[in-house]
């Protein structure tokens, strides 16, 4: 048993083509709190645009890139849904009725791995769940949001992908990241299937990973609606360096430690190629511009502030 311990999901980053739409379908539709205007620093031709809650508490991002691309190619190899935490059943009856009315293509409240669950898609096909947590994990509230605080969209809740063989990803999540399988249920969209839940740190809803077996879907092809990449959290850099030493250790490939400045990240691609990250709480979206006018203008980290002329005059008025 290693040291160090993966306490949830860190963020998740998706992918869009369409940055106007996604800002205001994320902040006013479903009022989260855009912590992070900034550029993506692998191509800065792209924005990477963050919401969360009102504290950007590591947990509760969900962050885009907008690549100018086609929809995504639905199939196996990759993320496929993305859960957000609210708390009760009439909160989930709430967002029924709020999505409908927004036409948003959205499906019935029904259980799912024993938890009340609304299942929808963004306007570019981005597939997301609303869960009941039952009030477990942090909630900080945002006062300017369009959505009443008891309604609000607490955090990330269990990412699901999927893979056409579970036993090498197994390896990896077992053996690697030291995550624990706890249970499995049916697919929802094939009686024949399971999804198998694994679960860091303490456990909940916050710190689920569901691996669906779909050894019948073919293999998607990323694009605006689908994911880039999902991100665990580790508490502070001295665990983060534990990780970057044990994956080179087991020789796994990896990207080598990144600064990202808002956190330090570090990349790999399980066996069926899907992108994880291992991303620090620290030092947070607050370093560089006060917690109250988070997300307004554009930010750069200082290693690209040099750039900015040119990176704005590339980037189209949000």
């Amino acid at each position: 048993m290693i040291g160090m311990q993966l306490t949830g999901i860190h963020h998740l980053t998706a992918v869009s083509a369409d940055a106007p739409g996604n800002k205001r379908f994320y902040t006013e539709t479903l009022g989260m709190r855009m912590v992070k205007k900034t550029v993506n620093q692998d191509d800065t031709t792209a924005y990477h645009l963050f919401y969360a809650d009102a504290l950007a508490s590591p947990g509760s991002d969900l962050t885009f890139f907008d690549f100018r691309t086609l929809p995504e190619k639905r199939g196996n190899n990759t993320i496929t849904r993305t859960a957000l935490r609210v708390s009760g059943e009439k909160t989930l009856a709430w967002w029924r009725e709020r999505l409908s009315v927004a036409k948003v293509k959205i499906g019935d409240i029904h259980e799912r791995d024993r938890r009340l669950t609304l299942d929808f898609e963004d306007p570019e096909g981005q597939r997301l769940a609303l869960i009941d947590d039952g009030g477990k994990g942090e909630a900080h509230p945002w006062d300017r949001s369009p959505v009443p605080a008891e309604h609000q969209i607490r955090g990330l809740g269990p990412i699901t992908m999927t893979v056409p063989d579970l036993s090498p990803t197994d390896q990896v999540l077992v053996k690697i990241l030291e995550m624990r399988e706890v249970r499995s249920y049916p697919h929802p969209e094939s009686n024949k299937d399971r999804v198998v839940v694994y679960e860091m740190g303490e456990g909940g809803p916050a710190a689920e990973l569901h691996v669906a077996v779909r050894p019948d879907l073919p293999r998607a092809h990323p694009g605006a609606g689908g994911v880039h990449h999902v991100a665990f959290r580790t508490p502070d850099d001295a665990q983060y360096e534990e990780w970057a030493s044990r994956l080179e250790g087991l020789g796994v490939r990896n990207s080598g430690p990144i600064d990202r400045f808002w956190f330090r990240s570090l990349y790999f691609r399980e066996p069926n190629h899907i992108l994880f990250e291992i991303a620090t709480d620290g030092p947070g979206f607050g370093v560089d511009e006060p917690m109250d006018s988070l997300g307004e203008k554009l930010v750069l980290p200082p290693f690209l502030e040099c750039r900015r002329a040119q990176i704005e005059s590339r980037l189209k008025p949000l």
